[in-house]
């Protein structure tokens, strides 16, 4: 069995020694970059042959953030987990709106984090084949979740922030059932019965939003949540 592909970046020299070469005594082939700038120049080059990337938050040039950002404009299923000191609520579900996976806090054990990163790739070889897609394309719409605007041709409509979160969300999630309390707690933070009012609303705007493609829905699943869908 061929062993599975990290991406690494730390740029805490010392840390990033320890860490890669603890990985790689465990079977892992470990690209170790130390900083953000250098992995994101192989993003732009679509030098994206990994299983699983391991980010810093806090790096030098383009941070762990926007890293993942990147990727997930390009990639929808690679895992991507934080290794960060952040402990904030609010840094953790930013990070996680984005497109990340999950936080390992520092300082952190070698066991607990060989631990999730097999977690995530069982859970990545088992999960079914999807097809790719361009998410900024929803159906005829253009989507630029970064500037907050969705366009039908010509037209083009500025999105408040959250309504870009919540169709970022659904659409990198299409066809896929969302549970109600999975949105809530990645886009508002928290599962709340009024948030889930507010919620129905935002759903609302944007079914009114989309509705110049037929194809495209947005469904409620009774009792569960939501799900993008876009017929052929």
């Amino acid at each position: 069995m061929s062993k599975a592909s990290l991406l690494y970046v730390e740029d805490d020299e010392s840390l990033g020694f320890v860490t890669r070469d603890n990985l790689e005594l465990n079977g892992f082939a470990v690209t170790h970059l130390e900083s953000g700038t250098a992995a994101a120049t192989l993003i732009e080059e679509g030098r994206l042959s990994f299983d699983l990337c391991l980010f810093d938050v806090m790096l030098p040039g383009v941070d762990g953030y926007e890293l993942a950002r990147r990727i997930r404009e390009r990639d929808q299923n690679i895992p991507i987990l934080f290794l960060t000191a952040k402990s904030l609520k609010e840094d953790r579900l930013h990070g996680l709106r984005i497109g990340a996976d999950d936080y390992i806090t520092k300082p952190f054990s070698i066991e607990e984090l060989i631990l999730k990163i097999e977690v995530f790739l069982r859970r990545n070889r088992v999960r079914p084949a999807t097809p790719t897609f361009d998410p900024r394309q929803i159906g005829n719409y253009r989507f630029d979740a970064a500037q907050l605007q969705l366009s039908y041709g010509e037209e083009s409509r500025r999105l408040t922030r959250r309504e870009a979160e919540l169709l970022q969300l659904l659409n990198r999630n299409r066809e896929k059932v969302l549970e109600r309390s999975k949105i809530l707690e990645q886009i508002w933070g928290e599962n709340d019965y009024f948030l889930g009012r507010s919620l129905d609303v935002f759903v609302s705007r944007l079914r009114k939003y989309l509705n110049k493609d037929a194809r495209i829905r947005i469904e409620n699943i009774h009792g569960v949540g939501f799900t993008l869908t876009i017929a052929d």
